[in-house]
């Protein structure tokens, strides 16, 4: 497969009231299509700061990051980018919603509001688009949230920590709901998350950073078999448990 994502060592430094303070250091890896990549490491090494200069909303002190082999200086339409909160509008309907993100970047024509349509029929939203935020399940409104980002149509999708803000349960549901809605719609993917089982459960690849500054410490090829399998499956499998030892070790040790 090709990379459509390249970060070709990328640091990242800002001033602080004590000096200089180096967040990121020398970061490289890539990320081929349709591939689902998770970030993990230590809290505060600096996985969100990668991320925004992954979507182009910060600028790398040092290094360049790339999409389809061209550079990232700025806010991309082909970037789709999902936060802790799904942030919905709660005075807008779920259709007003899954609108919002075409209107805002002039794309509201009928081939795109009729895909968006499209969307909420395939994900079992359709027959909520009347409703207003407040009436869905967390789980729905996240669901809404990503089909908002999917409408724009974007080459890759970034997910900031995306389901920290549910409770656990549902949080396994809607994982295991966006995990099969993404790889349906052969969404290249790359995540960060504080939590070691959601990776594995989601990830065909996971990189595991140092404590900060932060580095690239490894790199974990996920496997599971049969390909394909959903992520409340992979957390039966023998496998895990392995998977989980080997990255819980390399995040508890602080070198």
């Amino acid at each position: 497969m090709d990379s459509i994502l390249k970060v070709d060592h990328v640091s990242q430094k800002y001033q602080a009231q004590n000096g200089e303070v180096t967040a990121i250091q020398n970061i490289t890896f890539s990320v081929d299509e349709g591939e689902f990549i998770s970030i993990v490491g230590p809290s505060g090494c600096g996985k969100s700061t990668l991320l925004s200069i992954v979507a182009g909303l910060d600028r790398p002190t040092y290094g360049h990051v790339y999409l389809a082999g061209q550079p990232v200086s700025g806010i991309s339409s082909q970037i789709g980018y999902m936060l802790q909160k799904d942030n919905l509008l709660e005075w807008r309907t779920i259709w007003r919603n899954v609108l919002l993100g075409l209107e805002i970047r002039g794309l509201l024509t009928p081939e795109n509001t009729e895909h968006a349509e499209q969307l909420l029929k395939t994900y079992e939203l359709y027959e909520f688009r009347d409703k207003y935020p407040s009436q869905l399940s967390g789980g729905m409104r996240q669901r809404a949230a990503l089909i908002r980002t999917l409408a724009v149509r974007p080459q890759i999708l970034l997910l900031d920590e995306a389901f920290s803000a549910l409770d656990y349960q549902t949080r396994l549901t809607v994982t295991d709901d966006i995990y099969q809605i993404l790889k349906r719609e052969h969404k290249t993917t790359l995540m960060v998350t504080h939590d070691i089982p959601e990776a594995i459960s989601m990830s065909d690849r996971i990189v595991v950073l140092s404590a900060r500054p932060a580095t690239v410490k490894n790199t974990h090829i996920i496997e599971f078999e049969p390909a394909g399998m959903a992520p409340l499956q992979r957390r039966n499998n023998p496998k895990f448990s392995h998977y989980f030892n080997l990255i819980w070790k390399e995040l508890d040790q602080n070198d």
